[in-house]
């Protein structure tokens, strides 16, 4: 069952998932495309379910499809349609300089009020 990237990651868009990821499965938006939430993306149809990308995201964004919390329901089809609109995609490109707080982390799930 694939890995699905929640709300958590706008504007966050940290690539540790990406780091760890050994099939580039995680995508972002390719620059001038508009439509998509300005996070990171599972193709579901590469995801081969190592795991490795949930426990990395320092923000907790990413879930097993099957466990993703009712709040971000719709995240598991935002994910799904990238397969077919791949070509406004790009694999993610891998930063390192991203180190959020828990504050900052504590504030982000407050934005979405979940309780993780």
């Amino acid at each position: 069952m694939p890995y699905v990237i929640t709300s958590l990651c706008i504007d966050c868009k940290d690539t540790a998932c990406a780091d760890v990821c050994p099939v580039e499965c995680i995508y972002e938006v390719n620059d001038g495309v508009s439509g998509y939430a300005n996070q990171l993306y599972i193709n579901p149809d590469e995801c081969i379910d190592c795991t490795n990308c949930e426990p990395a995201c320092p923000w907790k964004a990413v879930f097993e499809e099957d466990q993703v919390p009712a709040v971000f329901a719709e995240d598991t089809e935002k994910n799904r349609a990238i397969t077919d609109a791949i070509d406004d995609f790009h694999v993610a490109k891998v930063v390192k300089d991203h180190s959020p707080t828990a504050d900052q982390i504590a504030a982000n799930f407050a934005k979405w009020n979940y309780k993780a």
